[in-house]
C-alpha cells in the first residue's frame, strides 16, 4: 500500500495531477478540495494517498489531509459507492460539512452532487452514521474554512447523548436549532425542545 506521496508537481489537469518522485511521474486522482490546495506546477507537494488495484489497472488517489483519506475509505465500504463517486462526494464537499450531514442524517446537501440521487444519499448517510468516528466528524469540521458548524453539531449532539437521550431523540433535536449557534446556546435549546415533547 502507497500511503504517502512527496515530490514534485508536474501537471494540474482536474481530477488528475502528476507527481515526480525521483524521476518516476506518478499520476494521482484527488478530490476538488484538495485541487483548490495545490501549489503551483514545479513546486513540490505531499499527498495522503490510498491504492485502489483492480484487474484493469492500479490507480492512486490523493488527500490534503489524514482526514479526507479516512472519510474516503469509509465512503469506499458502503456497497455501490466507487471510487469516482467517493472522489465526487468529497469534490462536493468538505470533510466537515459530510460529518454534519451524518449527524443530521440530511440528505439534501448530498442530491446536489452530481450522480448522487435521494435514495443512494439516504443509504450513504444511514451506512455512515456508524462508521464515521466521532474524531473524523470532529476533526474534518477543521479542515476548512467556516466548517466550524459541524464541529459545534458533533459537541451538541455527544452532549446531548451523554446525558442520557437516544441518537434519535438527539437528532430530532439537532433539525430544530438555528444554523451556526454556539455550543451552549445550542445544547440549552436543543435541552428545552426535548422537554417540550417528552
Amino acid at each position: 500500500m502507497i500511503g504517502r506521496i512527496s515530490g514534485t508537481l508536474v501537471e494540474k489537469n482536474p481530477p488528475s495531477i502528476t507527481v515526480d518522485v525521483q524521476g518516476l511521474g506518478y499520476e494521482v486522482d484527488v478530490p476538488m478540495s484538495t485541487f483548490y490546495n495545490l501549489p503551483a506546477a514545479g513546486e513540490k507537494v505531499s499527498l495522503h494517498t490510498h491504492l485502489v488495484v483492480r484487474e484493469d489497472g492500479h490507480y492512486l488517489y490523493g488527500f490534503a489531509t489524514p482526514d479526507e483519506r479516512a472519510a474516503f475509505r469509509q465512503l469506499l465500504k458502503i456497497s455501490g459507492i466507487g471510487a469516482r463517486t467517493a472522489l465526487a462526494v468529497l469534490s462536493g464537499m468538505s470533510v466537515g460539512e459530510l460529518a454534519q450531514a451524518v449527524t443530521l442524517q440530511g440528505a439534501g446537501r448530498l442530491t446536489k452532487i452530481p450522480g448522487i440521487g435521494k435514495k443512494t444519499a439516504e443509504r450513504l448517510l444511514l451506512e455512515l452514521r456508524d462508521r464515521l468516528p466521532k474524531t473524523l466528524a470532529a476533526g474534518g469540521a477543521k479542515v476548512g474554512a467556516g466548517d466550524t458548524a459541524g464541529d459545534a453539531i458533533a459537541d451538541i449532539t455527544n452532549a446531548l447523548l451523554a446525558l442520557g437521550y437516544n441518537e434519535r431523540e438527539a437528532l430530532a433535536a439537532m433539525k430544530g436549532l438555528p444554523a451556526g449557534i454556539s455550543v451552549a446556546d445550542g445544547i440549552r435549546a436543543a435541552l428545552k425542545l426535548l422537554s417540550r415533547s417528552s
